[in-house]
Order: C-alpha cells, then sequence, then structure tokens
C-alpha cells in the first residue's frame, strides 16, 4: 500500500486503482490495532479509530483537502503521487 502520509502514530495509506469498494475518495487509517476507511470529505466508510485520532484525520484532510484529491485523482489510475507531510 503506498503510504501518502504519517502522524501522531497513524499510517495514511491509499491504494492504486482502489474503487470498487468504496464509490468515493478516501484514504485508509492504520493506528494501533484500529483500522479505518475515510473519505477525504471526512466520512467514516469503513472499520473504526479512537475518536481523537478520528477528529485529527479528518482536521488532517481538512487541511490537506486539495492534496489529498491530488493524489486520489494518480492513485485511481494506478501512478504514484506526492506524499503528504504531516501538520507541524
Amino acid at each position: 500500500m503506498p503510504e501518502l502520509s504519517r502522524f501522531a502514530g497513524m499510517i495514511i495509506y491509499m491504494l492504486f486503482c482502489d474503487i470498487k469498494q468504496h464509490n468515493k475518495p478516501h484514504v485508509h487509517v492504520y493506528y494501533g490495532d484500529f483500522e479505518a476507511v475515510i473519505g477525504i470529505d471526512g466520512e467514516l466508510l469503513a472499520g473504526a479509530l479512537p475518536h481523537k485520532q478520528l477528529k485529527m484525520v479528518t482536521g488532517w484532510l481538512a487541511f490537506h483537502e486539495e492534496e489529498a484529491y491530488k493524489a486520489w485523482n494518480l492513485a485511481v489510475k494506478g501512478e504514484h503521487f506526492e506524499k503528504i507531510e504531516p501538520m507541524k
């Protein structure tokens, strides 16, 4: 899975050509034993994260919305994308 970003113990991924199960732009988030799929618009599509981490990811996605959609548009075509640096 290509990594999009990593911060606060969370790893954010996007899959190449990932349009079959969730029909909207999204990321996969891993935090310890938790896994979740979150739309770039902040909607929780599958899985679970602790409340604090979910808020952090949705805030990060809102802040990096343009970059996340750019990465998504490349990933669905099977093309590599740039990593997004976490907020400082």
